[in-house]
């Protein structure tokens, strides 16, 4: 399935956190931890649109590996993978490698 996001929404491809353990070696389960606050941009909107008309671009692409606030966007699920749907506003950086 394609997805477009529209006007100034990202969808990002959350990272995979990999199974934890504690010093102690007890395995801490997916509903205890935190989520995860870096993804990959996987899709992005046409841009904000201003009251004058203006047409503002995005700051990020596809292929763009982020960071995000702890709850921004809302998830969903595509063909069985989760995403998130956020406002470019929620991305925090971009990280260079």
């Amino acid at each position: 399935m394609k997805v477009k996001p529209l006007h100034d929404r990202v969808l990002v491809r959350p990272f995979e956190e990999e199974e934890e353990k504690s010093k102690g070696g007890i395995i801490i389960p997916d509903t205890a931890k935190e989520k995860p606050q870096k993804g990959e941009v996987m899709a992005v909107g046409d841009g904000r649109i201003l009251d004058s008309g203006e047409k503002i671009p995005m700051c990020v692409k596809v292929g763009d590996k982020v960071i995000f606030g702890k709850y921004a966007g809302t998830e969903v699920n595509i063909d069985g993978d989760k995403y998130l749907v956020m406002r470019e506003d929620d991305i925090y950086a971009i990280i260079e490698e």
